[in-house]
């Protein structure tokens, strides 16, 4: 049998007496102790990995959860400073109930449900990869409904043929994947998208601007105030009023009883 290149193996993996160490565990006694087929992962490999990766691309590059995905994986991704990339409702639903902020995700697949793409949405998810015009028409269809228009990226097939395996051979005219540049479709995704990018931006100057209103609306009621609420200071006005003049006035009384006294 070919032994397996150590530049494959984490770095910590080390062959000692004939037995495979990895992360100071020795790989026998775990198979003896969980049984065959055990995943091993050292911790300090993925941090490292995790870290060159954003050092190297910088804040958005995303970890693949496809990969390998559990609660313990998504905090360490998050930690390390990477997005995760969630391909399913499942895998959206796994990396939220590990703590990482919806606004770290990016919701990828080719055959998103509007069921997921509502729970992404409604998640607040900060990126939603775009596949095809029927996702597209999912999304204008939630956008209808909601009036939110998230934040999209759109994936585009450039029309190149790769030297591997058919299966995994995604770049070409003819993929199932994406928006292809040399039709023309990937020009009317753009055009579509950018559609709503312009619905938000007027969103948010909607929004601005009943802010600004709001604002002034409020300046006048401070200024000039409502007639219940002169209403209501007059009464409270008239009420310290009184008072006052009920304590001069019992205070005049005593002086008045003291001097009889003195008389």
């Amino acid at each position: 049998m070919r032994p397996l290149p150590t530049r494959l193996l984490p770095d910590s993996a080390e062959v000692i007496d004939g037995v495979l160490h990895i992360g100071g565990c020795n790989t026998l006694e775990l198979a003896q102790e969980f049984g065959t087929p055990v995943f091993v992962y050292d911790e300090q490999h993925l941090r490292d990995r995790c870290r060159e990766a954003v050092e190297a691309f910088g804040d958005g590059v995303a970890y693949a959860t496809k990969a390998f995905l559990c609660g313990a994986m998504a905090r360490l991704a998050h930690e390390e400073g990477m997005h995760l990339d969630v391909a399913t409702g499942g895998e959206l639903h796994i990396a939220l109930h590990a703590g990482v902020p919806a606004e770290r995700l990016v919701l990828h697949g080719n055959n998103k449900s509007i069921a997921e793409l509502r729970l992404a949405i409604e998640a607040g998810i900060g990126r939603i990869v775009v596949d095809s015009f029927d996702e597209l028409d999912r999304l204008d269809m939630l956008y209808a409904e909601t009036g939110i228009a998230p934040k999209v990226l759109l994936r585009l097939t450039p029309g190149i043929k790769a030297e591997t395996h058919d299966y995994i051979s995604t770049g070409q005219d003819d993929s199932k994947f994406g928006f292809t540049v040399s039709t023309g479709a990937a020009e009317r995704a753009i055009e579509r998208a950018s559609e709503r990018v312009s619905d938000r931006a007027n969103l948010r100057a909607s929004d601005r601007a009943s802010d600004r209103a709001s604002d002034r609306v409020s300046d006048r009621a401070i200024t000039r105030p409502s007639e219940r609420g002169i209403e209501r200071a007059t009464e409270g006005s008239s009420k310290r009023a009184i008072e006052r003049v009920s304590e001069r006035s019992s205070e005049q009384s005593s002086e008045r009883a003291r001097d009889h006294a003195s008389e």
